[in-house]
């Protein structure tokens, strides 16, 4: 989850991934930066996201996140 912290934080430093849990629905991240963590996750995780899990459920938060991350890994 670190990780995942650090490459979110690389994205937006300006914003608390570890407590925010509306990045999408609060309108908190746009889609060049949700462009960029899905590069980043790609290149950090080795984890392709499908176009179907690019949903605002799997991005508003970073918990979401992780959880989309391990389970495509699994």
């Amino acid at each position: 989850m670190d990780e995942l912290i650090e490459l979110l934080e690389g994205v937006r430093d300006d914003v608390d991934f570890r407590s925010c849990t509306d990045l999408i629905d609060g309108k908190v991240l746009t889609s060049f930066d949700i462009i960029q963590i899905i590069a980043s996750i790609d290149d950090e995780f080795d984890v392709a996201i499908p176009a179907a899990e690019i949903v605002p459920a799997n991005f508003n938060s970073a918990e979401s996140l992780y959880a989309l991350i391990q389970r495509l890994q699994g």
